[in-house]
């Protein structure tokens, strides 16, 4: 299943669901102190594997990090070859001062910003679509 590539039909359909809970970025060296069932996303970098968890299952696990985020999730499904679209919510949201960390999965995009942003940030996707 193919997902969409033009830009204004995928602006149109953002669909931003905001998935509850808060979520922090963390580094691991070894991969069996951390039960693949917790992690949200997992990244193999030269430094050690970038992990995004729970805040909760991080402070369990006394895993160190320094941002706490609201990860929304885009609903529309997306192509990987799209143009454009990174470029668009980004720009919107800096332009309100807010920062996102972006991850592009096969599906959706997902953006993790700060907690009190989270509402400012969810308008501000919303009004793509005029919603």
């Amino acid at each position: 299943m193919a997902g969409e590539k033009h830009l204004q039909k995928l602006l149109k359909s953002l669909q931003p669901l905001h998935n509850t809970g808060e979520f922090v970025f963390c580094v691991v060296n070894d991969l069996t102190t951390v039960d693949l069932n917790d992690v949200v996303m997992l990244f193999k970098e030269k430094e050690g594997y970038t992990v995004i968890i729970e805040r909760k299952k991080a402070d369990e696990l006394q895993l160190a990090y320094s941002f706490i985020g609201s990860w929304i999730t885009l609903t529309v499904h997306s192509s990987l070859s799209a143009t454009g679209l990174t470029a668009a919510f980004s720009t919107a949201l800096a332009a309100a001062g807010i920062s996102c960390n972006v991850v592009a999965a096969y599906y959706h995009d997902h953006i993790f910003v700060n907690t009190e942003d989270t509402a400012q940030a969810m308008d501000i996707l919303k009004k793509f679509a005029g919603e």
